[in-house]
């Protein structure tokens, strides 16, 4: 069983990886598959938390993975607002 998990667990992480590194078009894409990467993350340390019967670590991780997702779609709405869009290449990193 814990085989099966060890899998799942790489199957999800590269399913997320692959997505970050495929679509970069977009800022909300990109969100998007680094909290799929996170989820994958809560869900593998929850299966070894809940292993050693130390759960309560959990919340630490969802906290960090909560301002995470918090902080970015900040990042979102200010550059939707400056620019008009989400696009990557509208987005210029020179520009004070």
């Amino acid at each position: 069983m814990d085989l099966f998990f060890n899998y799942l667990f790489y199957l999800l992480i590269f399913s997320g990886l692959w997505s970050f590194v495929s679509k970069r078009k977009h800022l909300l894409s990109v969100l998007l598959s680094l909290e799929f990467i996170v989820l994958a993350l809560f869900i593998y340390i929850g299966m070894v938390l809940f292993y050693y019967n130390m759960m309560y670590f959990l919340m630490y991780f969802l906290t960090f993975g909560v301002c995470e997702g918090a902080l970015g779609l900040g990042i979102l709405v200010l550059m939707i607002r400056t620019h008009g869009n989400d696009y990557f290449n509208s987005f210029n990193l020179l520009q004070c």
